[in-house]
């Protein structure tokens, strides 16, 4: 346990000294939640790997590899890559010239008005929320096996570290951090990589004593299986709130292509280590472990103190930061698209400040809400990514691509769309529930659009090729 407290204890004093530095240097709002439109190359290359190896690479691919085999890989982690790519080298260029905060803001923008409350509502408590929460107990995991702390006590105690350093640091201070973790990820799940492989006593032990059907990139259920569950969760990535954050956060559009195109594809790499560990560990774990305790698990049996430390502090640093990338996305919504759009327009920098701060607070005690007293935060995280995609997607490329687009298309497609999906468990439909909810979505987005009119409020541009007003603000 001495091992495991020394590195938590310096882990976090590093992280604080790092958010203290950057209270005292942080002056405006747009510093605080867009480090000003102004991060480097490097910074933003390891705060999208930090981001993405949260508690799903650690802690739910692990257990996916492990229940299903390396076909988890290719149902889940490709497909994220894939599509978070496509935003990257599609439309990096043309948001990032946009000078936005958020992706309601773009739709804010383009539409005026009160457009962006919803994606905002969605993207602030329908997916921070219940993801940020995925870290807490996360985090509290680690700590009930480290240090032996009550379950309940860890998610307290990582709820108060969560948000002490998200108020103090805000975006700059979690976009330096999260460079710096990226090694710490990387180093940590590629030593309990080998370690798996020595254990189990080489790879011609492993394949020898595995089934086929966990090392198949199809698995069990063929290849039509892994496309649906592809299709119901990966186009979610094009509409992350955290990518576009990174955009937004690049200093130009070049580096916010290429850091993103560098970072995704150094992720995509890590990302298959994970479901190889699951795979590994059937040579030497019982069966019946729960899914989710089987890191903690094969980094306690496998490593001594002194190097298995090092692995938790890896898994600590990502759910760190993809904490405080959540609640700053949340944090984003309230103060950029509710507060500042549509109750007060004319809010001075200090407002914006306290407000972001404030809203920073209100997302991490719902989180911590959620992480107590919701039993199934997986399921609710898989059904945040399905409504956020199949509300958000097609509206997202309309805004880019169809000028003939109206206010009132992109409203109620988006209203249509979240019914469709929500009641589709009642409905008794032969068709996948994601299917079912883009096709609402994009037949009502342009049959309504089709039948209105532009609104005064509007910008009437296709913003891939147009720019909008906020576009003309100077860097």
């Amino acid at each position: 346990m001495a091992w495991y407290l020394s590195y938590i204890v310096i882990y976090f004093v590093l992280m604080f000294a790092m958010g203290t530095y950057y209270f005292f240097k942080i002056k405006t709002y747009d510093d605080y939640l867009i480090g000003s439109w102004n991060t480097g190359f490097w910074p933003i290359v390891g705060t999208i790997i930090s981001t993405w190896c949260g508690a799903a690479v650690f802690i739910g691919w692990v257990g996916m590899g492990f229940t299903v085999g390396l076909s988890g890989f290719f149902k889940f982690a490709l497909p994220g890559i894939f599509f978070s790519l496509l935003l990257i080298v599609g439309f990096a260029g043309p948001l990032r010239r946009q000078r936005l905060y958020t992706l309601a803001d773009l739709f804010g923008e383009r539409f005026g008005g009160k457009s962006g409350v919803l994606p905002s509502i969605l993207s602030a408590f329908i997916y921070s929320v219940p993801t940020l929460a995925l870290q807490m107990v996360g985090m509290s995991t680690i700590f009930t096996i480290t240090l032996g702390i009550d379950t309940n006590v860890g998610i307290t105690l990582s709820f108060v570290l969560i948000l002490s350093f998200t108020i103090l640091g805000g975006l700059p201070a979690t976009i330096i951090t999260d460079a710096i973790q990226s090694i710490i990820v990387i180093i940590g799940i590629v030593v309990l990589f080998v370690a798996s492989i020595v254990y189990a006593g080489g790879f011609e032990e492993i394949f020898a004593n595995t089934s086929v059907e966990y090392i198949s990139p199809l698995g069990p259920e063929g290849l039509s299986e892994i496309l649906l569950y592809a299709l119901s969760v990966a186009p979610f990535y094009m509409v992350w709130q955290s990518t576009w954050q990174r955009i937004f956060a690049s200093e130009s559009e070049e580096v916010a292509k290429k850091a993103g195109v560098t970072g995704f594809l150094i992720a995509g790499a890590v990302s298959i280590l994970p479901f190889s560990i699951g795979v590994i560990a059937r040579q030497y774990v019982p069966l019946d472990i729960d899914a989710d305790l089987l890191f903690s698990y094969v980094t306690a049996e496998l490593l001594p103190p002194a190097v298995g430390g090092i692995v938790f502090i890896g898994l600590v640093a990502a759910l760190m930061t993809g904490a405080t990338s959540f609640i700053l996305q949340g944090s984003s919504n309230l103060t950029r698209d509710l507060y500042q759009r549509v109750m007060k327009p004319g809010a001075s920098n200090k407002q914006l400040m306290v407000t972001s701060r404030l809203t920073v607070v209100l997302i991490s005690l719902l989180g911590l809400l959620v992480a107590y007293f919701v039993t199934d935060i997986e399921t609710a995280y898989q059904w945040a990514l399905r409504l956020s995609a199949t509300v958000l997607l097609f509206p997202f490329l309309a805004v880019m691509f169809w000028k003939r687009v109206t206010k009132s298309g992109m409203i109620w497609s988006m209203v249509l769309a979240a019914i469709a999906t929500l009641c589709w468990p009642f409905l008794d439909l032969n068709i996948d529930h994601t299917i079912f909810g883009f096709s609402v979505s994009i037949v009502s987005l342009a049959v309504i659009s089709l039948l209105t009119q532009h609104e005064n409020t509007e910008q009437v541009r296709a913003v891939y090729w147009q720019d909008l007003d906020s576009a003309k603000k100077t860097d």
